[in-house]
């Protein structure tokens, strides 16, 4: 059987926008794609992201807020850079492996009441969503191919 097709979520902490992606490209991807996310640093996870995915019926308080590796670089087929900072900060990648950006502005940084936060949580949940999923349908025809 072959491998599946591994995406790497990269961020900057590893807190919100990559975590939010990998919860998406697991709950949408399985068992075609493996499924990774990571950070240039680790912040740990922010508590905002995860209370709007699990209002959209997704848990991801298990996955963990990780610095990324060289492993993690070589195990993967594409790598999404999810915010500036990291598409400038991405380590060199190996020959064959893809790179995509996604210019996400950081919900973490979003200001005013908690109901406001939330929904700029709420947004980029849904903005990241149907970005997982027309990468997933992208990257599921290549592998037909």
């Amino acid at each position: 059987m072959k491998k599946p097709f591994n995406i790497l979520f990269l961020c900057t902490g590893n807190a919100c926008r990559s975590q939010m992606a990998e919860g998406w490209a697991k709950w949408f991807g399985r068992p075609l794609f493996e499924i990774q996310s990571a950070g240039i640093e680790s912040h740990g996870k922010n508590p905002r992201a995860i209370a709007v995915m699990k209002e959209a019926g997704l848990d991801i308080s298990r996955q963990e807020s990780t610095r990324v590796t060289d492993a993690m670089l070589e195990q993967a087929d594409l790598v999404v850079t999810v915010c500036g900072h990291a598409d400038e900060h991405c380590p060199v990648l190996p020959a064959g492996t893809k790179k995509e950006h996604w210019p996400l502005p950081d919900p973490a940084k979003a200001e005013g009441t908690e109901e406001e936060i939330m929904e700029t949580f709420r947004a980029s949940r849904e903005d990241i969503k149907q970005r997982v999923k027309a990468l997933l349908e992208r990257c599921q025809n290549t592998i037909k191919e």
